[in-house]
């Protein structure tokens, strides 16, 4: 067993989990990196619980105790991960340019490494999956709020330029789970929401999963609302040296799902991709270009 696997399961067991084990988990499922390279009692403290308390979330899960639970995080240590020296001694060079220097470096690292931390921990098949219970939906929901209001957006805007069962909730004027009305068992809603959670979207969700929507969650942490219990779930990265959520990691895991949904779709979507784009050619919406 890895460390993914372990992760895995306490997602999977969230709900048996007793209050204090659930802090716990949190803790874990949002700082994997801290446990390998730390003690039981170290850990506790950061995650304000007792020793006890991590001892006990190790077995509810299966392990024989906390060492146990703790050895896949050590070995993902010991066999170690890619490195990328020329990038690392270009945002040195750049963070000894100055404070705007260092701040340009600051957000370039953020960025790139955002990205890689979300898409080290997806799988292909994982997306291949989702993607296949999005085109054989019969209506796809997508809904953001707030930052994450341009990505639902975004995505489904694209998506609509080959395929017109894709809707972006809320809707102007409206709420997302009047939107979700007359959705069903047949339908998919995709929620986006990183922390703090937005009342708006979870609300959603739970409303999705009373109607028997399958739900794919897309949030900052696996102990999200949005990503417990879903069918489908994607952790992003959004640490960012700036006040608010980084949406790289977000708008390029939509991006990434996107083309998965239109390998997954039939070879006529091509077609009308291209005559969605030659009618607006034709239609002059592209300044001083032409077909």
């Amino acid at each position: 067993m890895n460390d993914t696997n372990v992760l895995d399961r306490l997602s999977e067991e969230w709900d048996a989990l007793t209050p204090a084990a659930q802090k716990a988990a949190r803790y874990v499922l949002e700082n994997p990196q801290q446990v390998g390279v730390s003690t039981v009692r170290g850990l506790a403290e950061a995650a304000d619980v007792t020793p006890n308390t991590l001892v006990r979330m190790a077995q509810q899960v299966g392990f024989d105790g906390f060492a146990d639970f703790q050895e896949p995080f050590r070995a993902a240590i010991r066999d170690g991960s890619a490195s990328f020296p020329d990038r690392a001694r270009w945002l040195q060079e750049q963070a000894g340019k100055g404070a705007l220097g260092a701040l340009y470096a600051d957000m370039v690292g953020s960025a790139l490494r955002n990205i890689e931390e979300t898409f080290a921990g997806i799988e292909v098949a994982h997306l291949q999956s989702a993607a296949e219970t999005i085109w054989n939906a019969r209506q796809i929901y997508t809904v953001g709020v707030g930052v994450n209001s341009s990505n639902a957006q975004n995505f489904t805007y694209l998506a609509s330029t080959g395929m017109g069962q894709f809707h972006a909730i809320p809707r102007m004027g409206s709420t997302a789970v009047d939107d979700l009305a007359r959705a069903s068992d047949q339908d998919v809603l995709i929620a986006i929401t990183c922390r703090p959670y937005r009342a708006e979207v979870v609300a959603a969700v739970e409303v999705a999963r009373e109607q028997g929507l399958t739900v794919i969650g897309i949030s900052d942490s696996p102990a999200s609302p949005v990503i417990r219990g879903s069918a489908h779930s994607f952790v992003v990265a959004s640490d960012t040296p700036q006040f608010f959520p980084s949406s790289v990691a977000t708008i390029t895991l939509l991006e990434t799902l996107l083309s998965f949904v239109i390998g997954a779709a039939s070879p006529e979507i091509v077609q009308r991709v291209e005559r969605f784009h030659a009618r607006r050619h034709a239609l002059g919406i592209y300044a001083g270009d032409s077909a």
